[in-house]
């Protein structure tokens, strides 16, 4: 709670600054307000009348508190609108439209949310409190965390939701074992019971032989033989942590779709954890019961119920009948999916759009990056830049004669992404070949395998580092599994002074760069000194 606290201020201390449009707010705040006030999003005007045209004009106009020039014309967009809906709910909550700080008070609180949540999954893995509160840390003081928290954009969503998600399936995980073991414990004891040899299996002290010697209980066999109960066990494919597991990762995907890949991915881990923990128990067969009779029984609950999450995002659509495309299918008869009701089948040609959109675009911009360049941040993302700023505001007045600048440059704690990248290698070392068969690597991998593997599909696609959100609190889970093993394997002191060391570098460095994570007027001179490389400008 200490850590969110923390966290919390970083992000909501001058959460109103800058009193400009930054980046991609000017299509998911001004989206989100005629949301608000008319139930959908509808398009802007490129001229209003003043010396100024374009876009840059009906933003400034905005920022100034003049926000009513939108049309009655739908407009179309090409992401679901769960995200502009909560960003709505904080325009509702915190002042409106002409305020700055409610644009942005919902992502701050999904930011600080996600501190607390990532704090409990720490907790949960490692059964260690100073490494939760170091995970709550590390996410509270990083660059692409803090800026994403202080920006009306929609990818701070899909973070809160898929975390909160990991965080539901490693509940249902501790269920299920708790299940199984006690299940087990009846079982075995029975009359009835049956005990067959299995492969002899060679797993370290974190992995588990599973099964159990028997070769001393008058049951035929030796000390090499892993003894398994001739039972299935019991049913753990439902249960209440994945019912909300799934309805999180369907809002992911209503805010935007790259929350499928979490979907398809955390599922399926969750599914080998439960048959992992059957073989574990002791039961035979453990494998095929876990596809079979856990997975597809997961997999008949959690789908519909993660796609009807998905479609209850879109209920504005389908009731306002002005909505972007609602009338298409009445006006292309004979088009589309014949057998559809006609605005189910206008649903999905907007969706069918909306596909083409996101894989055809390559348009060129300044700051778009290669995703497999988002872990070490190598083209951080400027959201905003006011150059040759009057009176020496902020920390300007240290060099009043000099040029004043204030910048939101998103750019992760370079500490934090590098020694995360460096901790996600050592981390599949040693959970292969030290603790051989940790489970808990695969919680650990679980945001990369979804939120950064997917778009190596689509390296030539316009994307930008700020995307590297939802990996970032794996990247914080891999420090903190490389600082559990070494917690084990080294002295005390060094133990303490390696994590106290590493702290201490990241809080200094969070301190250096939190100006220009904040848009804090500085010298030129001062920022151009966190520039270390051609590609942060």
């Amino acid at each position: 709670m200490l850590m969110a606290l923390f966290g919390g201020l970083l992000r909501f201390i001058r959460l109103g600054e800058p009193r400009s449009i930054v980046f991609d707010e000017t299509y998911y705040v001004k989206d989100a307000y005629t949301m608000l006030m008319t139930g959908e999003p509808r398009n802007w005007p490129k001229d209003v009348g003043t010396a100024v045209t374009g876009e840059n004009q009906v933003n400034a106009l905005f920022a100034a508190g003049d926000t009513d020039h939108w049309l009655t014309s739908a407009e179309y967009v090409v992401h679901p609108p769960v995200g502009k809906w909560c960003i709505a709910l904080g325009l509702k909550l915190f002042g409106g439209a002409g305020n700055p700080f409610a644009w942005r008070a919902a992502t701050a609180i999904a930011g600080t949310l996600a501190i607390l949540v990532l704090c409990r999954v720490a907790l949960r893995l490692f059964r260690n409190l100073p490494i939760a509160v170091m995970a709550g840390f590390l996410m509270s003081v990083d660059g692409v965390g803090i800026t994403m928290s202080r920006t009306g954009l929609l990818d701070n969503f899909i973070m809160i939701f898929t975390l909160g998600a990991l965080s539901l399936m490693l509940i249902h995980r501790d269920w299920a074992r708790r299940r199984l073991r006690d299940a087990f414990a009846v079982d075995s004891r029975a009359r009835t019971a049956r005990w067959i040899p299995a492969a002899p299996a060679r797993f370290g002290r974190r992995g588990g032989r599973g099964g159990h010697d028997l070769s001393g209980s008058g049951t035929p066999g030796n000390a090499s033989v892993r003894w398994v109960l001739d039972a299935r066990g019991p049913f753990v494919a439902f249960s209440w942590w994945r019912v909300g597991a799934a309805v999180l990762l369907g809002l992911a995907t209503g805010v935007k779709w790259s929350g499928t890949y979490f979907f398809a991915v955390f599922c399926v881990i969750s599914v080998v954890w439960d048959a992992w923990e059957r073989r574990q128990a002791g039961y035979r067969g453990w494998l095929g019961t876990g596809i079979w009779k856990d997975g597809l029984a997961a997999a008949a609950y959690m789908v519909p119920i993660y796609a009807a999450t998905y479609l209850a995002g879109w209920t504005s659509w389908f009731i306002h009948p002005d909505s972007y495309m609602h009338d298409w299918a009445a006006k292309h008869p004979g088009e589309g999916i014949q057998w559809l009701p006609e605005g189910l089948r206008s649903f999905v040609q907007y969706h069918v759009q909306m596909w083409q959109f996101h894989t055809t675009l390559t348009a060129h911009h300044d700051y778009m990056a290669n995703p497999l360049t988002w872990p070490l941040q190598v083209r951080p993302t400027s959201f905003y830049w006011q150059d040759h700023l009057a009176g020496a505001p902020g920390l300007c007045s240290l060099s009043p004669g000099g040029r004043c600048i204030a910048a939101v440059t998103s750019i992760g704690n370079p500490f934090v992404w590098w020694i995360g990248t460096l901790c996600v290698v050592i981390g599949i070392i040693v959970a292969a070949f030290v603790r051989r068969g940790d489970w808990r690597i695969w919680a650990v991998l679980a945001g990369l395998l979804a939120g950064w593997l997917p778009w190596a599909q689509y390296l030539n696609r316009t994307t930008f580092t700020f995307y590297s959100i939802v990996i970032l609190p794996a990247m914080i889970l891999a420090i903190c599994y490389v600082a559990d093993w070494l917690r084990e394997s080294v002295s005390p002191r060094a133990y303490h002074v390696t994590c106290g060391v590493t702290l201490g570098v990241i809080g200094l460095a969070a301190a250096y760069w939190y100006p220009i994570w904040t848009a804090i007027p500085v010298p030129y001179e001062f920022w151009l000194s966190h520039m270390w490389f051609d590609s942060w400008i």
